[in-house]
């Protein structure tokens, strides 16, 4: 190559260097942290670095690998990798079911919830739909959230036949704005279970990310269980009887949301496992995040054009 080229390449490496050094010395990069010099397992770094980051103690579960445990239990994991989890424990051979239900016990308390919402006719004829009350349960059934809740509009039909919503208990209603506040904060970052769940999600004015909610009306694993035919339009009422042996929505005093939201959650712990591995398959392949790539060349981030301006004036 010409003289002129090397002698400009070598002065950027120089350069290159010298930044390296100065944020070793502001402790901004560790001086171990250099390409090619790895000391731990791929996933066993990342999780070190998650770990530090969270300053917790991840538990260990003696019956699972530690590369798998490492992956399952960080604690900053995001509920739309636990079907993937799933999918790498079930590979693991003989007893994976046991390992995915003790992996992922330590994300479920505060990673599922299921919702249930009833609503009460408003506009023209009372047409329009809206939000009356709302159950929130956890993943043990759990009631966390269960509140009456003012429309927007003047209710025309409280349909007290299906959604057991009388003019009483409007009296101590919340206003719409102030509980779907309250609401979509519970709901943030979880995995989302309901029947029907569009229909709850539309009343809330809301859209929740497809991967992160569980709609027991859709799921095949179900259908196919309940002995169903998969295109089938399948009620609550339904499943329960065929696979839980309980009768819900009985009487003539309209639905329970917390009973809804409570079965809803059953049917889908009911078929957890195969339902997350289907839902592992289908799911397309996502590009490898920096931080558990520790393959991933950053040393570009070195070069001038993402260089700071005050460490340029301390490294001249």
């Amino acid at each position: 190559s010409p003289p002129g080229r090397s002698k400009k390449k070598s002065r950027k490496h120089q350069r290159f260097m010298e930044r390296r050094a100065v944020l070793e010395q502001k402790g901004l990069l560790s001086p171990h942290g250099r390409l090619g010099s790895q000391t731990t397992e791929p996933g066993l770094e990342a999780h070190t670095t998650l770990t530090k980051a969270n300053d917790t103690t991840a538990p260990r579960c003696d019956n699972v690998p530690e590369r798998v445990v490492s992956a399952s239990l960080s604690p900053s994991a995001s509920p739309d990798s636990i079907a993937r989890h799933h999918s790498v424990l079930l590979s693991q051979g003989n007893g994976s079911s046991k390992r995915v239900r003790t992996s992922s016990l330590i994300l479920r308390p505060g990673k599922y919830v299921a919702i249930d919402c009833e609503m009460v006719g408003t506009g023209p004829q009372g047409r329009l739909s809206e939000l009356a009350r709302c159950s929130v349960v956890n993943y043990e059934g759990d009631v966390i959230y269960d509140k009456y809740v003012r429309p927007e509009l003047p209710i025309v039909d409280y349909r007290t036949r299906w959604s057991g919503i009388t003019k009483q208990h409007m009296k101590n209603a919340i206003p719409f704005t102030a509980a779907q506040a309250e609401i979509l904060k519970i709901l943030k970052d979880k995995i989302v279970v309901g029947h029907a769940i569009h229909n709850d999600f539309q009343a809330l004015k809301y859209f929740h990310p497809k991967d992160r909610t569980r709609d027991t009306s859709q799921s095949s694993v179900l259908k196919k269980r309940a002995g169903l035919p998969v295109r089938a339009n399948v009620s609550l009422k339904n499943l329960a009887r065929y696979l839980l042996h309980k009768k819900i929505q009985v009487g003539c005093k309209g639905h329970s949301s917390v009973e809804d939201a409570q079965t809803a959650m059953e049917l889908y712990r009911l078929v957890e496992v195969q339902w997350e591995k289907e839902l592992a398959h289908s799911m397309p392949p996502r590009p490898p995040s920096p931080v558990t790539d520790p393959a991933a060349d950053s040393s570009q981030y070195l070069d001038d054009q993402y260089w700071p301006t005050d460490l340029m004036a301390s490294s001249s």
